[in-house]
């Protein structure tokens, strides 16, 4: 059955997944490492996967899934993978939180959509070290100050229909330019603004799959656009992705006021977190402070939603370049990887351990010679994205599809001092 399911997600299941592995001779993944880890008597994790398996059993209702993290999250990649396959098996409702990142010149964008902007916009990241512009949950703004810019979306994936009829526009304008959207060559303007949350909200009378933002300012009258929301009534699973080149946990805690607003339109069901590699880079990283941090963000995402599951993506084993040429294996991984561990005792929440699966300390120069991995040894190439996201899928419906299993038969194997944390599927 679990086979069956996974290939109604895109062809993913156990069997292709393994067949596709042996041929990488040299990465040295482990599959018998690939699990969602989790404490069986988590409530969070058991009310989500009730949640997820009532939407696939009957079809109605709606899933909220968020991805967030850094440059693997912003890529796009692993995230469309993952998003494919579960929209696969329970049905696409809406698209959810997207940004238009390559409205600002050398800024990449996501493959799933596309964006069209004739004059490149000033760009806002919560990398900066004190960021000018006030910014929500996408960590990222562009401002608008030419006349007339012209912001355009569409979908850049057929297989996936995420038509919308409701688009909220997050941001703001001190002078007071109002956004308005160009659909199929009509001017629409606001069906309400809600200047406190900073949204712009339009109800479209059908649902469309394109569509402008027209913003019209001057040097005098800008407009920053912190995110888009797409939305629609249907049923099914949206999965959001959130990620910024570069960020690391601090720069969604501390430099983004509008954070904990944003989190509310969004209301995940699920967290995956894919943050931590920037965070590790540091020679000065400290365990305590990084943990700190984390609970900080779960505290303001659980506010919100207080049921909310959490998924911690451990780090993937990374190098640091020392000089031209010269690489030396990161071994902070080891200890953010504890960290991670810790943080699902905490919180209730999953570890899906990225680090083990690979193949552990020093194994990204192994995917590196498979083309897995680029040459920075820090980021993957797409077919490692790609393997990536098929392994986290497989993974996850082993948790959806045995979570009864795992509830009769714990097993502490892997789960330092707890007798109740286990993995699910062994």
């Amino acid at each position: 059955m679990l086979i069956a399911v996974m290939l109604l997600c895109g062809g993913v299941g156990a069997q292709s997944v393994e067949k596709s592995i042996k041929n990488f001779k040299h990465a040295k993944i482990k599959l018998e490492a690939n699990t969602l880890k989790y404490d069986t008597s988590s409530a969070t994790m058991r009310s989500f996967i009730e949640k997820w398996n009532a939407l696939q059993q009957n079809g109605r209702g709606r899933v909220s899934i968020m991805h967030i993290g850094g440059s693997h999250v912003q890529a796009g990649t692993m995230s469309h993978r993952i998003r494919r396959h579960l929209v696969n098996s329970v049905g696409a409702s809406d698209r959810g939180l997207v940004f238009p990142y390559s409205a600002a010149a050398k800024c990449n964008n996501p493959a799933d959509y596309r964006i069209s902007c004739k004059e490149k916009m000033g760009l806002t990241r919560n990398v900066y070290k004190e960021p000018q512009k006030e910014l929500g949950l996408c960590g990222i703004a562009v401002t608008a100050a030419d006349t007339f810019s012209v912001i355009r979306f569409w979908n850049n994936d057929s297989t996936i229909d995420w038509h919308t009829d409701r688009i909220v526009l997050l941001g703001y304008s001190p002078q007071g330019v109002v956004p308005t959207l160009r659909v199929e060559e009509r001017e629409v303007w606001p069906s309400y603004v809600d200047e406190a949350s900073r949204r712009f909200v339009f109800n479209l009378h059908s649902e469309v799959d394109s569509f402008a933002v027209v913003l019209d300012c001057d040097s005098l009258h800008t407009f920053t656009l912190t995110g888009v929301y797409l939305g629609n009534k249907r049923s099914g699973v949206t999965f959001h992705s959130v990620g910024v080149n570069g960020a690391a946990v601090p720069d969604y805690t501390q430099k983004c006021p509008y954070l904990a607003e944003d989190l509310k339109i969004v209301r995940p069901d699920m967290v995956i977190f894919g943050i931590g590699i920037n965070d590790a880079a540091s020679k000065d990283f400290d365990t305590a402070v990084f943990r700190q941090n984390y609970l900080e963000l779960c505290k303001t995402i659980r506010e919100v939603s207080p049921e909310c599951a959490f998924v911690f993506i451990t780090n993937n084993d990374s190098f640091k370049r020392v000089k031209r040429g010269v690489y030396h294996v990161n071994r902070n991984g080891l200890m953010a990887r504890d960290v991670f561990y810790r943080l699902a005792k905490e919180t209730g929440g999953a570890v899906w351990d990225q680090f083990e699966i690979m193949g552990g300390l020093e194994s990204m120069d192994k995917w590196r010679l498979e083309k897995l991995a680029q040459n920075d040894r820090i980021h993957f190439t797409r077919a490692g994205y790609e393997l990536l996201g098929d392994l986290f899928v497989e993974a996850f419906f082993k948790a959806a599809g045995k979570k009864a299993a795992a509830e009769n038969k714990p097993d502490n194997r892997n789960m330092p001092n707890t007798t109740k944390y286990s993995p699910i599927d062994r």
